[in-house]
């Protein structure tokens, strides 16, 4: 009897990665939520390895224990996201390659915002960061270190200035344009009442009557009357507005900040739309590159936001497939603009629109979870493709059948697995196994 390979999971990358693996040659047995009773039965000496492709991680992990006690020492693949999740495995089971669809596209998607081809991978631990990039050409391999160019350094300090106390919204407008109205006031009455009184006694009046404190004491001249009692009824509107965007600026959480780092770019940086797995990955890559990042998501509650807040990342809450939330994210001056949601109808949607208003810009679609992507691809010249999917069944196949890859790299319609030893192994874009009774 043949080796086999066991698939759990009825996802989209399960169903891939059991055809990357059909396509190989390889006997796959794909089971959905297996019992513990049916794997001790199936777990034999003819099992060559079992990858686990779940999108709960916490499921995930009791599946590979239970293998690992069931099998000790059988080679296991685990797709894994949560970091202490992947931190337990690697401590309880060595024998296990642990990585998630966002790590395993990541080196690509980001060479290819940056670089226009390869991939940029990160080959040092965060506390000693170092970069690689990787390019495949006639079935050979380049690679060298990447440093971040000095000029997008300085691109970066500019973009991030330039964002300086500009408004994103309409709230920060209106908190801006209070601020700036009420600093006005001040400097224009204390010049005005310094012509009688001493300079400091006329700051004092003028800042008595922002504040709402007491009436200056001023000559008997009518205009300065009129002057007075206009700067105090303007008072109280423009305190209004810029209360009001102080307290909707704290109620959403700072997500944009008006001064710092966290500030919206104004030119040369990335856009990622949606902070799910892949998102967020993005974002924290393209932050330890020093690259600007600014990320759209529409729902204010995703778990994706709060990482993004600790990445120190500005986020936008909003429909990227609408023009209005695109420019306030200012893709016309971005480097590229990621369309990485977990739907593949609103990745469409965002680079339609975005292709529609900028012609010019760089766009990576996030596609291939159903079979009218090479469709699509072929009526709207959108952008780039990102078949996270694809990417990562291939990668799955090859780390269960011979050794994990050090990336893996689009090649026109098919894959370029790299290997530790900068090798080249050329697969086909696997498409979804016929397990109609997956069981």
């Amino acid at each position: 009897m043949s080796d086999k390979v066991i698939v759990i999971g009825a996802t989209d990358i399960g169903r891939r990665a059991c055809a990357a693996l059909e396509d190989r040659g390889v006997e796959v047995l794909h089971l959905a939520n297996p019992s513990d009773s049916e794997l001790h039965e199936l777990l034999n000496e003819n099992t060559r390895g079992v990858a686990i492709m779940l999108h709960n991680d916490i499921e995930a992990l009791r599946y590979s224990l239970t293998i690992e006690h069931i099998r000790p020492g059988i080679r296991l693949f685990v797709a894994i996201f949560d970091r202490s999740v992947r931190h337990e495995m690697e401590r309880t089971i060595p024998n296990c390659s642990i990585a998630s669809p966002a790590y395993i596209a990541g080196a690509s998607i980001i060479g290819s915002a940056l670089l226009a081809e390869g991939a940029i991978k990160r080959t040092g631990a965060t506390a000693h960061l170092s970069w690689e990039t990787l390019g495949v050409e006639d079935e050979s391999v380049s690679h060298k270190t990447f440093v971040v160019p000095t000029k997008w350094k300085l691109e970066r300090v500019s973009g991030i200035l330039r964002g300086q106390f500009r408004p994103y919204d309409f709230a920060s407008r209106a908190m801006i344009t209070g601020l700036l109205a009420l600093l006005t006031m001040l400097i224009t009455d204390t010049a005005i009442l310094q012509r009688s009184m001493p300079l400091s006694q006329a700051f004092y009046s003028a800042a008595s009557v922002i504040a709402g404190v007491a009436a200056p004491e001023i000559p008997n001249a009518n205009w300065q009357f009129v002057q007075s009692g206009s700067f105090m009824l303007l008072t109280i509107i423009f305190i209004a507005m810029f209360g009001a965007g102080v307290v909707n600026h704290i109620l959403n959480g700072r997500r944009v900040g008006i001064l710092g780092s966290r500030v919206i770019p104004r030119k040369h940086h990335v856009v990622v739309v949606g902070l799910g797995q892949v998102g967020i990955r993005l974002c924290k890559e393209l932050k330890l590159l020093k690259i600007p990042v600014v990320a759209i998501e529409q729902d204010d509650k995703a778990r994706g936001v709060l990482f993004a807040r600790d990445l120190n990342i500005p986020v936008i809450i909003g429909n990227a497939s609408d023009v209005r939330t695109l420019r306030r994210a200012h893709v016309e001056h971005a480097r590229a603009l990621l369309a990485m949601a977990s739907s593949e109808e609103d990745n469409i949607s965002v680079a339609v629109a975005a292709r529609t208003i900028f012609p010019d810009a760089l766009i990576i679609l996030r596609a291939g979870t159903n079979d009218a992507i090479e469709e699509t691809r072929s009526l709207f010249s959108i952008g780039e493709v990102a078949d996270v999917n694809g990417l990562t069944a291939a990668f799955v196949a090859e780390s269960l059948l011979a050794t994990e890859p050090r990336a893996i790299v689009p090649q026109g319609h098919s894959f370029a697995l790299i290997s530790e030893e900068y090798e080249v192994t050329t697969v086909s874009t696997p498409a979804r196994c016929s397990c109609n009774n997956v069981l």
